[in-house]
């Protein structure tokens, strides 16, 4: 065992998911050492116990799986499960946490942020109940991260991450686990895969499911081309490739551009799926129509009673603040709670373990549930196979049968990513300043109700998070929502989220930028978007 004495670097706070940087930054000598050191330093009782780590398979993850091993080792970890090849989703991170109770687990990945050289790289750690660390944890990480002066490693050689089995590293067990294996068993667990298989083999009705060269590859291809039978070639851009095949791993209308163009286009088939670069997000297509994932996260917990795993009924519901209030809807009628929380997947941990909720979900292309902590694509997907299966009907039947029920939330996301982070934050700032003078403005059609920035009180350990978001909510239900989001590496992603309630069933069809349009000339105008940014259109449009 080596102990390296080392010197701090000042850029190493966690964000909404871990810390996230340019390969670049990864690779100077001792930053990822620094960090990883930082957080068994903050952690307490770990000796001797299980810790699990794995990757999205994006460029530098092997090299950095192979060091966190050596340090976890040199630690005092007894017992290390690594995913073969370092291929672990974090959603099969979180399921294997909680299936063999390890102390922990540490995730590797940017997300739905590119990959390659020039790429982005992430960290993050995963506490015992499978989700990602709270507040309480990230702090003392970071903390510790600015006054690091060493840190403990193992002069070993490498692990062999291809060949399933065990091997030691000093005192330390490690462990090479298939990488789908115990997901599979969990899916399986929860719905009706003999129902899925029989819809899906029958002859009429087709799937096209698009891993986008991440994660979830070798996942999609196990369970639904060779457990569910549907035919070879289902599953397309399914081999993880450390650059994403020069794509960006997300799931949106602009990123999963092959899997559109197929949905969209002539003789489409009637179900398509993507999911990002770990597996946690997940976007649902219809032939020739696109399914909000605010909407998507309503018709799962409308529908839940149809499914194997959710049969029970469900606890509650809860929903990230700027995602619609489609979920709101649901809940009310089913005489269940839905708790709006910030954004941030840490922010569901409390509440599910507390068994206030049974599924939750944001609009960034996320939904999951009890089954682990930790947003799920591929499960959001089989979700949705197997009401297909049960109701017989297509993708656009279903919401629009939805939505005569519960009206539509009509709703969209503009993001202007890579914004000069001064710019962004005076834009957020001078939004501030303005609150408190907009109640009972009235601009155009809409006079504001409300305006204020989140803060979100946990029902279950009274912790507080606050400036979470501006919003500005109009007297007919329609808001605004500005924030700042912390997944990116480079400048700053304003988000604007858009938002009107439609009951009249007649208007039910029309293209939500037109419905929202008055909203977002309102949003470019009170926040002075375009001046402030010299922005004109956005850069994705969800």
């Amino acid at each position: 065992m080596q102990t390296v004495l080392t010197q701090p670097f000042s850029d190493q706070k966690p964000g909404t998911s871990g810390l996230r940087k340019q390969v670049t930054t990864f690779q100077q000598p001792h930053y990822l050492q620094n960090f990883v050191q930082a957080i068994f330093d903050s952690l307490e009782g770990y000796q001797g116990q299980t810790l699990v780590v794995g990757g999205d398979g994006r460029y530098y993850n092997r090299e950095a799986i192979q060091i966190i091993l050596k340090m976890a080792a040199a630690n005092g970890f007894g017992r290390i499960l690594v995913g073969q090849g370092g291929i672990l989703s974090t959603p099969a991170v979180s399921g294997i946490i909680r299936k063999y109770q390890a102390f922990g687990g540490i995730i590797l990945s940017a997300s739905h942020n590119p990959g390659g050289p020039d790429g982005d790289f992430g960290i993050k750690y995963n506490t015992s109940n499978g989700g990602p660390a709270p507040e309480k944890v990230t702090s003392a990480i970071f903390e510790r991260s600015k006054v690091i002066d060493e840190y403990k490693i193992l002069e070993a050689s490498d692990v062999d991450l291809d060949r399933i089995g065990p091997s030691t590293l000093g005192n330390t067990r490690v462990e090479v686990v298939d990488s789908v294996t115990d997901y599979a068993a969990l899916m399986e667990s929860l719905f009706d895969f003999d129902q899925i298989q029989q819809f899906l083999t029958r002859g009429d009705f087709r799937i096209c499911i698009d891993p986008l060269h991440a994660v979830t590859g070798p996942y999609a291809t196990a369970i639904f081309e060779r457990r569910l039978n549907a035919p070879a070639g289902t599953v397309q851009n399914g081999i993880p490739l450390e650059d994403f095949g020069g794509g960006h791993p997300d799931p949106n209308l602009v990123y999963a551009k092959d899997l559109v163009k197929i949905m969209f286009g002539d003789n489409a088939p009637d179900f398509g799926a993507a999911s990002d670069g770990d597996g946690d997000r997940n976007m649902i297509l219809g032939r020739n129509f696109f399914v909000t994932p605010s909407d998507s996260l309503a018709i799962l917990a409308a529908n839940a009673t149809l499914v194997p795993g959710y049969r029970q009924g469900l606890a509650g519901i809860a929903r990230s603040m700027p995602t619609s209030q489609a979920p709101d809807r649901v809940a009310e009628k089913l005489g269940i709670d839905c708790y709006e929380t910030p954004t941030g997947w840490k922010f569901f941990g409390n509440l599910l373990d507390a068994g206030k909720i049974t599924l939750c979900g944001e609009e960034s292309f996320g939904t999951g549930s009890n089954h682990v902590r930790e947003k799920d694509g591929l499960w959001a997907v089989l979700f949705w196979l197997n009401i297909l299966a049960v109701r017989q009907q297509s993708v656009e039947t279903i919401v629009k049968e939805h939505w005569a029920t519960y009206g539509r939330n009509v709703y969209s996301r503009h993001d202007y990513e890579g914004v000069d982070s001064d710019r962004a934050h005076d834009l957020i700032t001078t939004l501030r300043g303005q609150l408190s003078t907009l109640p009972g403005q009235t601009f155009g059609a809409y006079t504001v109700g409300y305006s204020d920035d989140f803060s979100y009180t946990d029902p279950v350990d009274g912790s507080v998070a606050s400036q979470q978001g501006v919003r500005i909510g109009f007297q007919d239900g329609s808001r605004i929502v500005f924030r700042l989001s912390g997944t990116g590496t480079q400048g700053a992603t304003l988000r604007v989220y858009l938002e009107s309630y439609e009951a009249d069933s007649s208007k039910h069809d029309q293209d939500p930028q037109v419905a929202l349009g008055d909203l977002i000339q309102l949003a470019d105008s009170l926040a002075q978007i375009t001046a402030k940014t010299g922005r004109t259109t956005p850069t994705v449009i969800t």
